[in-house]
């Protein structure tokens, strides 16, 4: 390969453009090392070795001063990275990641819970002390070392790779359930295109004697305690079939209907992301803004409804003495952790294809905010219409607001849209945008698989990638159908419940102490400082080091001190599932002290050599054909 130019020259195509990046002038960085870039230096960058000068002509000498030594990493470009077509591209990707489902139900729930307005200020300060800087770190990994959660550890702490093939067990565990609930959202689209609503009368063949239809047209009807909407018998009797199931021990069979639903939605999955970030940023135009439009659309027609200022004010009103309990800052630790999402390996690999001087600070600022505020926004959509509800049946709205997760949206909001003029129209924007905010949070979370092993094996998969793609699609829909069957509802409260929480944190937990005290945080910030000119303040650094480490382990030990009672519906799950379900748990994290095992058995040396052979980051270890670096000096 001949040598390239350091300066970039305006006009020239983005593979030159990418080929100067690859090119880069590293003398500023052994400068802040305390090296000056002469013959006697002897590395560059990331420690990789420079070969010395073979004669004085090549140093310049005589030219005018002392000799000096142009030191320059190439990386061989025969498998360049892919990269995103526009920037926006990669905003929209993460902002549709970060904002999904939990959002819309969860943030809402746990808000008026815990105070209602009392609750945005432990928020906050979790966004601020523990959110955001997870989050700025991810991007700011990816976007360094340019590598899914797999082999970036090649990069920082050999010993924790364990935890690339953790996430990714997590992401399939999420694959199993979390795209059950988007073909609920399609079979009740589907059932919308009807003059009448079929959740909003009692004389289907599902409905039961219990059934009351109450709205504002016909006061005769008295809502009471044993009364059951027609929007619930729906959900609960038609479309999960859950009557039919006794409880995870007999799941019975799988619904067909669900099971063409949940086809279709992993087929348009599959076209959205098998050719890689190119398509998968233009689809995200689509499923990550017209969210905000159909929750813009639903706020004004929700603060136009009879009872609306009810909702409002149980949503906003602040009980400042919750704030004296513990159940507050749990909750809003938990909820700004999953609401972000750091420890999915969807940052690391969404950042790994942004050019490499892209400001992810910024990055990390505009879309936290944004996914903050979205969630603050769906409150109001949510308590309007439960205001709404509790005026339309003269109860309080503490009443009505006593369902968390999804039957918030398919049992409340579904029955208020039944009531509302043009119910048709309202319903079918409603569910679209339910499933608009489970693709792009799908597309992300596959994304960070696929990177993540396309990455750690590029010789067999990189010119595969859609057949890879293909098997990981099939893969997820099989292990979804056992959310298809009559149980499936109780299967995916389980997976919700144990499969990816405890989990996911005790990874996040383990990446920060290796990044912040294996890898060490002044190399971490002098990465950044590599690529946005500036280091991060000592704000973020006390975060990385002690803050964030503090914040996860209060979520897991939350976790393990209040362990959930979970239920559903009318169904209490017996102790044996709550075995169960922290085996799904332990089945993705197991993966991390094993590989640790594994890599000092397989590690040649002394045990002390082998240990910190473990923990020292490997010269050159992205992997990969794209990761090859030839170092020269002239």
């Amino acid at each position: 390969s001949c040598l390239l130019p350091t300066n970039k020259r305006e006009g020239e195509d983005r593979s030159r453009e990418e080929t100067q990046e690859n090119g880069r002038l590293v003398a500023d960085g052994l400068a802040e090392k305390g090296q000056k870039p002469g013959p006697q230096s002897g590395q560059v960058s990331n420690g990789y070795p420079a070969t010395s000068p073979q004669s004085p002509g090549e140093t310049g000498a005589g030219i005018g001063g002392p000799p000096r030594t142009l030191v320059v990493q190439q990386t061989s470009l025969e498998h360049p990275r892919e990269t995103w077509s526009k920037k926006i591209d990669f905003l929209l990707s993460v902002v549709g990641y970060a904002v999904d489902l939990g959002n819309v139900w969860r943030f809402p729930y746990i808000c008026y819970q815990n105070g209602g307005g009392a609750f945005l200020l432990p928020y906050l300060l979790m966004a601020v002390f523990g959110g955001v800087p997870l989050f700025y770190m991810e991007l700011a990994l990816g976007q360094f070392h340019r590598s899914g959660c797999i082999s970036i550890w090649r990069q920082i702490c050999p010993i924790f790779k364990g935890i690339g093939f953790a996430i990714c067990i997590i992401a399939l565990y999420i694959a199993f359930y979390y795209n059950t609930i988007m073909a609920w959202a399609l079979y009740y689209l589907l059932s919308s295109f009807n003059a009448t609503l079929p959740w909003s009368t009692c004389t289907n063949a599902w409905n039961t004697a219990s059934c009351t239809r109450y709205s504002f047209t016909d006061r005769n009807v008295s809502w009471n305690n044993a009364s059951i909407s027609p929007a619930e018998e729906f959900y609960t009797r038609q479309v999960l079939q859950v009557h039919l199931s006794p409880g995870l021990h007999q799941l019975g069979p799988v619904s067909w209907q669900l099971a063409l639903c949940l086809l279709f939605i992993f087929t348009v999955v599959y076209f959205s992301i098998w050719k890689g970030v190119k398509t998968s940023g233009k689809v995200v135009w689509v499923t990550a803004t017209l969210p905000y439009v159909v929750l813009l659309v639903l706020l004004v027609r929700g603060a136009t409804l009879p009872g609306a200022w009810r909702g409002v004010v149980y949503y906003l009103k602040p009980d400042w003495t919750k704030l004296l309990t513990t159940t507050i800052w749990i909750d809003a630790a938990a909820q700004i952790f999953f609401s972000l999402g750091p420890g999915f390996g969807v940052l690391l690999a969404f950042a790994s294809y942004n050019p490499f001087h892209n400001n992810c600070y910024k990055d990390a600022l505009v879309t936290s905010s944004i996914n903050c505020l979205t969630s603050f926004l769906s409150g109001f959509v949510i308590f309007t219409v439960l205001g709404y509800m509790a005026e339309m049946r003269n109860l309080g709205v503490e009443h009505v607001a006593k369902d968390a997760g999804p039957s918030l949206l398919f049992i409340i909001y579904a029955e208020a849209i039944a009531n509302m003029p043009a119910a048709t129209f309202f319903a079918i924007i409603f569910f679209l945008m339910i499933i608009m905010l489970g693709l792009d949070s799908t597309f992300a979370g596959l994304e960070g698989v696929i990177t993540a092993v396309l990455d750690e094996f590029p010789q067999v998969l990189a010119k595969r990638r859609e057949w890879f793609v293909l098997g990981l699609i099939c893969v997820c829909y099989l292990g979804a159908l056992s959310t298809l069957t009559y149980g499936g509802a109780f299967v995916v409260k389980l997976f919700e419940e144990y499969a990816t929480g405890p989990a996911v944190i005790t990874v996040v937990f383990l990446e920060v102490i290796a990044v912040s005290w294996f890898y060490g945080t002044s190399k971490f910030c002098r990465d950044v400082h590599m690529m946005l000119g500036f280091s991060p303040s000592w704000f973020w650094k006390v975060c990385w080091m002690a803050i964030c480490p503090c914040f996860l382990l209060f979520i897991i030990a939350s976790f393990l001190a209040f362990p959930p009672e979970v239920r559903l519906f009318n169904y209490l799950y017996p102790t044996w599932t709550t075995v169960l379900g922290y085996c799904i748990g332990v089945s993705s994290f197991i993966c991390v002290p094993s590989y640790m095992l594994y890599h000092l058995l397989t590690t040649p040396g002394t045990f002390k050599q082998r240990l910190l052979k473990s923990i020292t980051p490997e010269a050159g270890g992205a992997g990969g054909p794209h990761r090859d670096i030839v170092v020269n000096a002239v």
